[in-house]
């Protein structure tokens, strides 16, 4: 058996082995990211970023709350941990500000709050993997939209001290910059997605926006999700509003190769599943054992799907059963503990490993809160469309 092989009987094996105790409070549970664990044996942390505008953190073997963070009024985007410390976890505020929480303290204080310009509503955000740069993006206002930097170093040497912006990229978006993403490796790199379609590569360290812009790849619809994939993370893909998928060869920007490796303008009319039941996406990951890009989609009934991407298109490696009750909204695969982390609108989060067997609460019949706490999270389109004989 290939090592691809392997990895795919492995993520079809996939079987629950927590599920969190129910929040008194439901909420959507739009992004979830894990630490790497302090020391070898101690369990991870797990991050989430909810829909009432609160973050939670978990132990990542048990599923525990620990902390619970309120945004205090403004809508959270996105969640992350700091790389070289898994006590410091960032999210994005629509108020304008990025704060930073030490999930040590039993404070609910901010160690660092980074905020931006009077008009910024920050939707996406990321963290370089050296945790020297922090990276926001903005709503369009009026007819601007930005990328806004901030340093962030000796973060807790300055507790609760507010940092002003770096400076901001004005130029390449032209639309609500919905996605943000910095390399794994290499900390002067980052790609950022917009509704205007574009996926735009950069190299910080360039004096200026314009040398700084390496690439601008055309998704041709409003991008929701992407990512570093690849050997060396030399490639990009992001996914769409309405279910595209694109993935790009970066490595060829200087060839006379074409850079596209696959465009597939629907995955729900591109993957054979069944009932035909994959009605959206939800993310990916890069497994570098398999050196292979795998993506996640679901059902609007809570069964997830899991994709394996080749330049001759998506197939359907196997599906994941048994979990959610509604709409799939988040994801996070952790390489090290070769699981996955999943939550939805149905307000559970799921941990899942190969032939695990779940030791849990009794599951409730079903756990789907109404659609009134929905506060500028994505709605998937479930219908689908008429299907080619």
């Amino acid at each position: 058996m290939s090592a691809v092989e392997e990895v795919e009987q492995q993520l079809a094996g996939l079987r629950i082995a927590r599920r969190c105790v129910p929040s008194e409070e439901p909420a959507y549970l739009l992004d979830i990211h894990s630490s790497r664990a302090a020391q070898p044996g101690a369990s991870p942390l797990v991050a989430v970023s909810c829909s009432n505008e609160s973050l939670r953190v978990y132990d990542g073997d048990t599923l525990r709350l620990l902390r619970e963070y309120g945004a205090r009024g403004g809508v959270l985007a996105g969640v992350r941990f700091a790389h070289t410390s898994a006590s410091l976890v960032f999210s994005a505020c629509s108020q304008g500000t990025v704060k930073c929480w030490d999930v040590r303290s039993a404070t609910q204080k901010p160690v660092q709050v980074f905020s931006g310009y009077p008009s910024n509503v920050f939707i996406s955000f990321d963290v370089s993997c050296s945790d020297l740069i922090v990276c926001a993006g903005t709503e369009k206002v009026e007819k601007d939209t930005f990328l806004v930097f901030w340093d962030a170093r000796g973060i807790t040497d300055c507790a609760s001290a507010t940092k002003e912006p770096l400076g901001v990229y004005s130029e390449s978006h032209n639309d609500d910059i919905t996605k943000i993403c910095f390399h794994p490796v290499e900390p002067n790199l980052v790609v950022s997605g917009s509704t205007d379609g574009l996926v735009n590569v950069f190299d910080i360290n360039k004096d200026n926006e314009d040398d700084a812009l390496i690439s601008t790849c055309n998704s041709d619809s409003s991008v929701s999700s992407l990512g570093w994939a690849g050997e060396d993370y030399k490639q990009v893909y992001c996914m769409t509003h309405d279910e595209g998928f694109c993935w790009w060869d970066t490595a060829q920007l200087d060839t006379e190769e074409p850079i596209t490796l696959l465009h597939v303008l629907d995955a729900r009319e591109s993957v054979s599943t069944e009932n035909h039941s994959l009605h959206y996406l939800v993310g990916g990951f890069y497994h570098e054992k398999a050196g292979k890009l795998f993506l996640l989609g679901g059902s609007s009934a809570g069964d997830i799907h899991v994709l394996s991407c080749s330049t001759e298109g998506l197939s359907l490696v196997g599906t994941l059963r048994g979990g959610h009750t509604a709409t799939v909204r988040s994801c996070c695969w952790s390489p090290t503990e070769e699981s996955l982390l999943t939550g939805g609108e149905d307000a559970q989060l799921l941990l899942w490993k190969p032939g695990a067997v779940e030791r849990s609460l009794t599951k409730k019949a079903s756990l789907k809160i109404s659609s009134s706490v929905q506060k500028r999270v994505r709605v998937h389109n479930t219908s689908l469309k008429s299907r080619k004989k």
